[in-house]
């Protein structure tokens, strides 16, 4: 194995990645074309949507910005609770959402092409823990943007949330939208396809690999890029194709990673890890032909990764330090051929 240093095979095979995409990728929605944080007040019968927690039934809300003319727009929106684990009572007394625009409503505005899209919300409430935690994921979202744009979009939001059940009860925290798969597949000029599985050998080979790695960075064990667990394929990623073409399998939902710490995070026991802190490499060996480009791709990504954890606003500056020594350890390892060898080849599925 080579040195893993960014070199010009390196930098040239970047520089295919990125343009075997270029030609398939366009512009985001208006609402992921900015990274400024977004005010938004959202108003529902909250206690309500947390006691019954229906993931079938939109309840009637409506969501409030103000846009670029200072004008103060009102949408109609459906919210619903959705997810599967943090949509579990004993895990989040404030699921996870999924906000229902109307589309006749949102031309012309912040939320043009938005219909159904999940909101990421903080999970409880008077513990700041919590919303670091949020905060840390949405950190995880934008790495893997600066390391390609076959990833999920997000947008940070400071958001009011005002209970109608409870007049007066308004509670204000971050949460983030995630850009919706059927508007990723148009961005890619792809479709977004709901099989039962796949196969390694279906998708496409370098990008697993550097989403492999993407993983490893985060301290995530919590996927599977070709099966599903109880829902269809795949466990926290969704494919992407066109017919003929071999598989882009994207990956999201990270709060299980050591790079988060969420306090509800758990680790899968088949694995045998103390906790999420521990990294274990899950890249497929068929792909370690990529190893060296993928490494060099991280290196050179080195500075903004890091800049991602630590200079994002709302990020407690304890929680930041946190971070960024979780991914010091990561570029310490990738750095070294020796840890190379033991701590990723030999780790490989």
């Amino acid at each position: 194995m080579s040195r893993y240093r960014w070199t010009l095979g390196g930098a040239s095979w970047f520089l295919f990645f990125a343009a075997s995409h270029a030609q398939t990728s366009g512009p985001p929605d208006p609402l992921f074309q900015s990274e400024e944080i977004l005010e938004v007040r959202i108003v529902a019968p909250f206690s309500t949507i947390f006691s019954n927690r229906d993931e079938e039934k939109d309840t009637d809300g409506s969501l409030l910005y103000t846009n670029e003319a200072g004008d103060v727009l009102e949408l109609d929106v459906g919210v619903r609770a959705r997810g599967l684990f943090r949509r579990k009572k004993e895990i989040c007394s404030f699921p996870p959402l999924r906000l229902n625009f109307k589309g006749e409503q949102t031309k012309n505005t912040l939320f043009e092409k938005q219909n159904k899209v999940k909101l990421v919300t903080h999970c409880k409430d008077r513990s700041a823990r919590y919303e670091q935690s949020l905060l840390s994921e949405y950190v995880a979202y934008r790495i893997l943007n600066e390391l390609t744009d076959v990833s999920f979009r997000v947008r940070l939001m400071r958001i009011t949330y005002a209970d109608t059940d409870k007049r007066g009860k308004e509670r204000v925290t971050f949460g983030f939208i995630i850009e919706h798969k059927d508007r990723l597949a148009k961005r890619l000029g792809m479709s977004a396809l709901k099989i039962e599985k796949t196969s390694v050998s279906s998708l496409q080979p370098n990008y697993l690999n550097l989403i492999s790695m993407f993983h490893y960075l985060l301290g995530n064990t919590d996927f599977s890029p070709i099966a599903g667990a109880k829902e269809s394929c795949c466990h926290n990623h969704v494919l992407f194709g066109k017919e003929g073409e071999p598989l882009f399998s994207v990956p999201y939902d990270f709060d299980q990673a050591g790079l988060i710490n969420a306090p509800y995070g758990t680790t899968n026991p088949r694995f045998g890890l103390r906790s999420a802190r521990q990294r274990l490499y899950r890249g497929r060996c068929a792909n370690n032909q990529y190893l060296d480009e993928t490494i060099a791709l991280f290196q050179n990504r080195r500075n903004r990764i890091i800049e991602r954890a630590t200079t994002q606003e709302g990020v407690d500056e304890r929680y930041g330090k946190v971070m960024k020594s979780f991914l010091d350890k990561f570029f310490a390892i990738i750095d070294s051929p020796k840890k190379v060898q033991k701590q990723i080849v030999k780790k490989c599925v």
